[in-house]
């Protein structure tokens, strides 16, 4: 699936961010505990280096908490990196924040400075809220749209800590499908961006693999169905979503089905291990060689031409 939607405010962002980046202390990035590695964004690997970072796996209410645990685990590994969890109401959890960011920069505290901490996350995971929280008052805009923080801004949230908020950032070369899918999965992409029909088999895929028997449970089936098509035509006629002639109407079955997932009434589900991660960057350093390798050929042959 090829993810064509990349804000002109985000691709504004990105600059800001790289400028600011000599000035913070501290970064905070906000994952998606469904989608931990999906929910990162590979341009803060490349510009962080040193930089201390807190990974805050949020709505980690919605996901399989065996999963959160290895991935939590799994990004420590990382040099500088501390993980924490957070729920979606879990305003006790989020408060706990600001002693973290002290204690990964004690230096700075026993000086009695400015903590600048640069927070951010892709659309819709969560972030807004999680400002609004900690700096005890309404600053940033929250809903279920992504893309609603349109600019760099500074909070002051107390405690010695000043947060620069970027808004939700995607980025404009997804080259994993996978991640692609994953994203408009849980959200993170606008609806009219996507196919929900082509989405929805990706997740029912997934969750036939991974969890069956939530699906059975959540839609009554008498047995887990054999295919992507046959769950989908299951549930339409038992939810009634048909057409003239009785047909199933894939596509309300699909936004269903969607809608249901996002919200946590499937259950607790993660849609990716740190195990599919590793072997989708292996595949995905293949497909890199091979694109080089066709665009040194094409080169080569536009040369000979001339």
């Amino acid at each position: 699936m090829q993810i064509q939607w990349y804000p002109g405010h985000m691709h504004k962002a990105s600059k800001e961010i790289k400028e600011i980046m000599p000035h913070i202390d501290l970064i905070i990035e906000v994952l998606d505990a469904r989608i931990p590695f999906s929910s990162q964004n590979p341009m803060l690997a490349a510009l962080r280096g040193t930089t201390p970072c807190i990974k805050l796996l949020n709505k980690s209410d919605l996901a399989d908490p065996e999963q959160t645990l290895r991935w939590q685990q799994f990004l420590e590994q990382e040099q500088g990196v501390k993980t924490m969890t957070s729920t979606i109401d879990g305003a006790d959890k989020i408060r706990q924040l600001p002693a973290l960011c002290h204690k990964l920069l004690p230096a700075k505290e026993a000086g009695d400075r400015l903590l600048h901490a640069l927070i951010m996350g892709i659309p819709n995971v969560g972030k807004s809220t999680l400002i609004n929280i900690l700096a005890n008052r309404t600053i940033a805009k929250t809903g279920n749209e992504p893309a609603i923080t349109k600019m760099l801004q500074r909070i002051d949230i107390g405690d010695n800590i000043i947060l620069m908020d970027s808004p939700g950032m995607l980025w404009p070369n997804l080259e994993n499908k996978n991640t692609g899918y994953r994203l408009a999965v849980t959200g993170a992409i606008k609806d009219t961006a996507i196919q929900h029909d082509d989405v929805a088999f990706f997740a029912i895929e997934y969750l036939l693999g991974h969890y069956p028997q939530l699906l059975q449970a959540r839609y009554q089936l008498p047995e887990v169905p054999d295919s992507e098509q046959s769950f989908i035509t299951h549930v339409g006629r038992k939810r009634g979503c048909l057409i003239a002639g009785g047909k199933v109407d894939q596509d309300k079955v699909a936004k269903l089905v969607l809608a249901e997932l996002r919200a946590g009434m499937l259950g607790k589900i993660t849609l990716e291990s740190p195990e599919m991660m590793v072997q989708e960057l292996a595949e995905l350093a293949i497909i890199r060689v091979e694109k080089e390798a066709q665009k040194k050929l094409r080169k080569q042959r536009w040369k000979a031409t001339r």
